[in-house]
């Protein structure tokens, strides 16, 4: 998957930080629509992912403009699913890397 970053994604606009870069809560909210596009190709009907960890170093800064590839690989499944994930940015270089967690759950107990 790969983003843009936009003004809206920045640490002044979710009022994470005083500098125009992007965010770290909008660059998990990245590596986690990963982890679940990823998770999809492993359930069963009915079933569907909630987050149930996160452990990312964001490392280095992305301006307004920059691109943002992320990645997920999964390395655990059953229940309980981890990911490695990591993000690169448009000049090669590591922006995050860690691991996030997914539990597999019945979609019915969380749509009612």
């Amino acid at each position: 998957m790969r983003y843009e970053v936009t003004d809206d994604d920045t640490a002044v606009a979710l009022s994470t930080g005083d500098v125009p870069v992007l965010a770290t809560p909008r660059l998990i909210a990245w590596l986690e629509a990963a982890t679940v596009a990823e998770a999809a190709t492993t359930l069963e009907p009915g079933q569907t992912t909630v987050g149930a960890a996160i452990r990312v170093r964001h490392r280095r800064p992305t301006p307004v403009g920059g691109t943002v590839d992320v990645y997920a690989s999964l390395t655990t499944e059953g229940d309980r699913l981890t990911f490695d994930v990591s993000a690169i940015d448009g000049d090669g270089h590591y922006v995050a890397d860690g691991e996030i967690d997914r539990a597999v759950v019945d979609r019915a107990a969380f749509t009612g």
